[in-house]
């Protein structure tokens, strides 16, 4: 486009334009950093492979997840689902203000939300995982907002993991901020997420995302093919009308006209994370004791602790090091 429809701009114009709209956390990457340095070489998530025009910058937007719910302990709470919903329908406006206040500019630009997979990827296996076409949170350590924790999630140091994320690619050319160097997850010495986890899904420095998927989307698209199935394979008609109207249904109904419980659901992991300033303040009364630890869990934890004190850091760890950060709770105890 030619510059002399383009208004400059810097980045501190950006973060405050974006706060005005609603975001409560703003970063910006370098398109070309997160093209060179893509989370899986094997399934690259790289910006140019959205858009070759318009990728230069990478403005990742955060809103806070409210604290009210996180306080009602059971995963499955359906209010949490329709709470995060809120919040998500939220960013999505902001991203769209962002956008339009972009172009008003001059500078053509395109959202990313968290919930767009790539269609040419699903292989017909509802429940194989499906990664978005961007990843957010690499993106997100990328634009400074924060680092990884045990499990993968975004940590910030305002909110913990407690936000959710879009991104807005446009190519303008603005000062981007720096990656966190020291990681902010305190590892398996904490281990909380992993305690609390109802799918057994946290490993160290890593995640089992089909087991994850079963509780952060119990309502998706797995769900609702296997209710398909079951009624399809019910012998009677008797039968297969008690599973049309069963909870299950009316469960996957409501999630088609929210997407409550499909594209939000649990977050039992985020909301007992002792990472951020909120935690202390507004969580740690309601959430400090963890009714899902076993002694099963317990053990993973030690064994991931002397892994930890070992001269060789994990397999995982050395993969994601650049996101995770430095260890600096090891050093602290020395």
């Amino acid at each position: 486009m030619p510059s002399m429809f383009k208004k400059p701009l810097s980045a501190a114009e950006i973060k405050a334009k974006a706060r005005e709209f609603g975001a409560d956390l703003v970063g910006i990457a370098s398109g070309a950093e997160l093209d060179a340095n893509p989370p899986d070489p094997a399934k690259p998530q790289r910006p140019s492979d959205i858009t070759e025009f318009d990728a230069g910058r990478v403005i990742v937007l955060a809103k806070r997840l409210n604290l009210g719910v996180a306080r009602i302990l059971p995963w499955g709470d359906r209010h949490k689902y329709y709470n995060d919903e809120l919040t998500l329908t939220m960013l999505e406006e902001t991203s769209l203000e962002l956008v339009l206040w972009l172009e008003d500019c001059g500078y053509p630009a395109v959202i990313i939300p968290p919930t767009h997979v790539d269609p040419w990827r699903y292989q017909g296996d509802p429940a194989e995982h499906q990664s978005t076409l961007l990843s957010l949170p690499h993106a997100a350590v990328e634009a400074g907002l924060g680092t990884l924790g045990l499990n993968l999630q975004l940590l910030t140091p305002e909110f913990g993991p407690r936000v959710l994320l879009t991104a807005v690619l446009v190519s303008v050319d603005v000062e981007c901020d720096k990656r966190m160097e020291e990681g902010l997850c305190l590892g398996p010495e904490c281990g909380r997420c992993l305690q609390s986890c109802p799918g057994d899904a946290v490993r160290h420095w890593d995640r089992d995302w089909e087991s994850c998927d079963t509780y952060r989307s119990p309502y998706g698209f797995k769900k609702l093919t296997g209710q398909i199935e079951a009624i399809m394979q019910a012998g009677t008609a008797k039968e297969k009308g008690e599973l049309l109207r069963s909870e299950t249904s009316f469960n996957l109904w409501q999630s088609i006209l929210r997407g409550s419980g499909a594209i939000t659901g649990c977050r039992r992991c985020a909301d007992v994370c002792p990472v951020g300033n909120d935690y202390a303040a507004m969580l740690k009364d309601a959430l400090d004791k963890i009714p899902e630890s076993t002694p099963a869990k317990g053990a993973k934890l030690q064994a991931m602790q002397a892994d930890e004190k070992s001269a060789k850091p994990s397999v995982p760890y050395e993969a994601s090091r650049r996101w995770i950060g430095e260890r600096v709770y090891l050093y602290r105890k020395a």
